[in-house]
């Protein structure tokens, strides 16, 4: 992988910190939801699906701004 300059690693680290908040954001409306017992089942499923897309997003910054080291 290419090394990222000091701009894109700002970037992607408030893009990153953005995808975090809206994750925790999805989670605590979820368990809401489904705490209410009158939620709608796709709704539910929808916003799953995007905490799950936001996970893969998170997962694939954390690897770009923080790869593995082999010491």
């Amino acid at each position: 992988m290419l090394p990222i300059d000091k701009e894109q690693q700002a970037r992607l680290g408030l893009e990153l910190a953005t995808k975090r908040q809206e994750h925790a954001d999805l989670d605590a409306a979820i368990h809401t939801l489904q705490a209410s017992g009158i939620a709608d089942v796709t709704l539910i499923q929808r916003l799953k699906k995007r905490k799950l897309s936001l996970k893969d997003r998170i997962t694939q910054l954390e690897r770009i701004l923080l790869p593995d080291i082999i010491a």
